[in-house]
């Protein structure tokens, strides 16, 4: 699986994309997350690609995006991970997690820490999270979906 930003020659992918309503109840649909990055510069849509298929997708938010979860200004928001319905169990979404610090570290070099948030009812991927080296950071957030659950991940800067 690769990791590539999005761009308007993968719109065909989203719209094949499915989330069951599960999903949905603790994340958004690309085709709702992709508007937002095109209009806020701070905001990257990041695609999991297999195959010439949309496996995974997130986005990636830097400054302002931040700001209710962390307080360091060099930190970056996960949002909206999610996998394709009709992929789920092949371990793209682990894949994606392992990764993710790389790619944060290759394409935004000032960045020194990946932070996240994760609903408290959404148990299977707290785990995840936790598996793959993300920290409870104490710290909680109402979001619209319900209490969240602030994770934070280090990373090394690179020079």
């Amino acid at each position: 699986m690769e990791l590539i930003h999005f761009q308007e020659t993968y719109a065909s992918l989203v719209d094949a994309y499915v989330l069951s309503e599960e999903q949905l109840r603790f994340t958004a649909h690309p085709s709702k997350s992709i508007p937002l990055c095109k209009a806020e510069p701070n905001r990257h849509a990041i695609l999991g690609g297999e195959n010439d298929r949309l496996v995974v997708y997130f986005a990636l938010h830097e400054q302002e995006g931040v700001q209710p979860y962390s307080d360091n200004p060099r930190a970056i928001l996960l949002r909206t991970l999610s996998t394709d319905y009709h992929e789920l169990g092949k371990g793209y979404g682990k894949a994606a997690l392992q990764q993710l610090p790389e790619f944060v570290q290759y394409q935004f070099p000032h960045i020194n820490e990946i932070v996240l948030a994760v609903n408290v009812a959404n148990e299977f991927a707290r785990k995840l999270y936790v598996k793959y080296g993300y920290k409870d950071t104490g710290r909680r957030v109402i979001g619209s979906k319900g209490m969240l659950i602030v994770m934070s991940y280090p990373l090394e800067v690179r020079v």
